[in-house]
């Protein structure tokens, strides 16, 4: 795709964005509501769902949108959309905008797909003759078979994904809106609809993805705009925001946690302090990819035996990394007046980037039962395509091969 030299570089333009919706709980309050719309009285018993966000796309950028549930991340869309009007500030959009939104949205549910896809060409724009050529690629595209002819309302939500989808990749539209499209599809549709989606960007187009898979906003976007309570927590580097976003995250389940974990010095063996490079702070350790992490263990033993220690790395969602104990290794803790101390070090730590837990266990002196256990998260930060939990040291050698060939051929004429 290539846009004309004399479009506005800036696709979308948003300035002190906010959306309120009346608060309507009984009957009056509907009717407050409208006598406050009809009057154009604004911000009286109203709910702010969104407020004073700024953003700037240019054309050929892809932002990822983020954040929990109820931050504000579809009312955003819809307003860049054109189908919510701002309750302040303002939106301004310079191009054809594709919005596959609400599933199910713009389709008629008694009309059989093939008309839906006509209706649905019309309002973008197309003329009969554009339509006549794309059909057939929009049909193919979407794949389901016979129930191209049938209703809508007979549809999986699967399937009303494919026939959205494949509307707005036959119009290749300036700008291109995704509300978690990602997640509905099976998974070679999904496939499909990422190839598609890199190629849309590879040839100029300008895409906004809500998705709650980090993965795919790191994949397919440069930039990402974090939304906490309807408001912008961070914006910028897609890496920067979403390890933010990542660490905000394990922070919450780790103050959950904490606060189910005290001290008990009553108890055999008590882990009463973890420090990582350093600091015992409870906050997230951030990492650069490939640091070193030092961790050590202050473990009180309620009458003076040697305690076993146990480090274990495991990832946010609780999938183990690694593990070993000072037993395994024949490394006893250094006693420290009446409690004991255990050092590891984990030197250029593999971890790939994301969020991680750091997990410490005291022992009995045989290793065999846990009395106690203290996590502390980490956050691994660095721009990474590879998949899986750690880096694994490799080489190409094909590549190396062809290398040392390069260096080695002398150009002709020389």
């Amino acid at each position: 795709m290539t846009h004309d030299a004399a479009l506005p570089s800036v696709l979308v333009q948003a300035s002190g964005l906010g959306k309120r919706y009346p608060k309507v709980f009984h009957r009056r309050d509907r009717l407050r509501a409208l006598a406050s719309l009809m009057t154009g009285r604004r911000g009286v018993d109203s709910i702010p769902v969104l407020h004073d966000v700024h953003l700037r796309v240019r054309r050929g950028e892809s932002l990822g949108l983020i954040g929990e549930n109820g931050a504000g991340k579809s009312t955003l869309l819809k307003l860049i959309a054109g189908v919510l009007t701002p309750s302040e500030g303002s939106v301004r959009v310079d191009g054809r905008v594709g919005a596959l939104l609400e599933l199910g949205a713009g389709f008629h549910p008694e009309y059989s797909g093939r008309d839906n896809v006509t209706m649905s060409a019309v309002l973008y724009g197309l003329k009969p003759a554009e339509l006549r050529a794309k059909l057939d690629e929009i049909i193919a595209f979407a794949d389901i078979g016979r129930y191209i002819d049938e209703p809508v309302k007979h549809y999986s939500s699967g399937m009303v994904v494919r026939l959205g989808f494949a509307v707005v990749a036959a119009l290749r539209p300036d700008l291109l809106i995704t509300d978690e499209v990602l997640a509905v599809g099976d998974e070679a549709f999904q496939k499909k609809c990422i190839r598609w989606i890199e190629d849309y960007l590879g040839g100029g187009g300008t895409l906004l993805l809500v998705s709650h898979s980090m993965y795919h906003v790191q994949k397919l976007c440069r930039h990402a705009l974090w939304l906490r309570d309807g408001g912008v927590a961070a914006y910028g580097d897609v890496f920067d925001v979403t390890q933010a976003y990542l660490a905000y995250q394990e922070r919450k389940s780790g103050e959950q946690a904490a606060r189910s974990q005290k001290v008990d010095a009553s108890q055999e063996f008590a882990v009463i302090g973890v420090a990582l490079n350093g600091v015992a702070a409870d906050r997230p350790t951030v990492l650069e990819c490939g640091a070193d992490l030092q961790v050590e263990a202050r473990i009180h033993s309620r009458d003076g035996r040697l305690p076993v220690v146990a480090f274990g790395l495991a990832r946010a969602d609780g999938t183990p990394v690694y593990g070993v104990t000072t037993e395994m290794e024949s490394v006893a803790p250094v006693r420290d007046g009446d409690t004991f101390v255990a050092r590891i070090d984990f030197p250029r730590l593999p971890l790939l980037p994301g969020s991680y837990s750091l997990r410490v266990h005291s022992m009995d002196s045989e290793g065999v039962r846990a009395f106690d256990t203290v996590e502390r998260a980490i956050t691994i930060r660095g721009e990474s395509r590879e998949f899986g939990l750690v880096r694994l040291e490799h080489r190409w050698p094909d590549a190396v091969d062809r290398a040392r060939r390069s260096d080695t051929e002398v150009p002709d004429g020389r």
